[in-house]
């Protein structure tokens, strides 16, 4: 209202366009972003749980693999966007790859300093009623809410990449239908987008919620 633009448009007429867009192509562009951000986040909690748990519960491990990832994690990784593009093409595969490629190290990072702040004494007190390393691994959870909380900024990291990535070189997502929107000046449908990309993150952190309510039960019991 302040700034008067037609480059800003009323939120009444941005939410009338989401509606009267969902029925047509959004929800299609929408169901594209989900499933790249949702398989993407899957695979790199697969892969960097597991890591970050062996790294974090044992030295020897940590001592050889702490370097690679000192080293390759500060690396910018949307750089080598036009090489994956090359290797992987320009469809699913490389944007999934790409978020994948930054989410993985954030949960590896946080989980593996979450592993190391357990305490010897809940490590000793389960093994001395005869738990394994297996075990161990599988039951101690003290280092579950601060993966969780990693899996939540990640669901941001994920959300951002996945924008760039979609903002080129592409026919389909949220982050195309921004940017096709905003090329041919129609900002209603660009706020459009804006929203569904907006209440997608909002989505994700709310079934992150939903998870550690039922993983981390303690918690709310000492909160009461």
């Amino acid at each position: 209202m302040l700034l008067n633009s037609p480059l800003l448009p009323s939120p009444a007429s941005a939410f009338k366009a989401t509606a009267r867009l969902l029925t047509e192509d959004l929800g299609k562009h929408l169901w594209v972003s989900t499933y790249r951000v949702v398989i993407s986040t899957l695979i790199s909690l697969i892969l960097a749980l597991p890591i970050g748990l062996i790294m974090g519960f044992q030295p020897r491990i940590d001592r050889f693999l702490a370097p690679i990832v000192y080293l390759t994690y500060p690396i910018p990784k949307i750089v080598f966007l036009p090489l994956i593009l090359l290797f992987l093409g320009l469809g699913d595969r490389s944007k999934i790859f790409l978020i994948t490629f930054i989410v993985f190290f954030q949960i590896l990072v946080t989980t593996r300093d979450a592993v190391r702040k357990v305490t010897s004494e809940t490590i000793a007190s389960l093994r001395s009623l005869g738990g394994n390393r297996w075990q161990i691994y599988r039951y101690v959870p003290a280092s579950l809410p601060d993966v969780l909380t990693s899996l939540r900024l990640s669901m941001g990291t994920a959300i951002a990449v996945l924008f760039f990535a979609e903002s080129f070189a592409t026919t389909e997502g949220l982050g195309y239908f921004i940017m096709d929107a905003w090329s041919r000046a129609a900002p209603d449908e660009m706020f459009a987008g804006i929203i569904m990309m907006g209440l997608l993150g909002v989505a994700l952190f709310i079934l992150v919620d939903l998870i550690e309510h039922q993983l981390c039960r303690w918690q709310h019991i000492k909160g009461h």
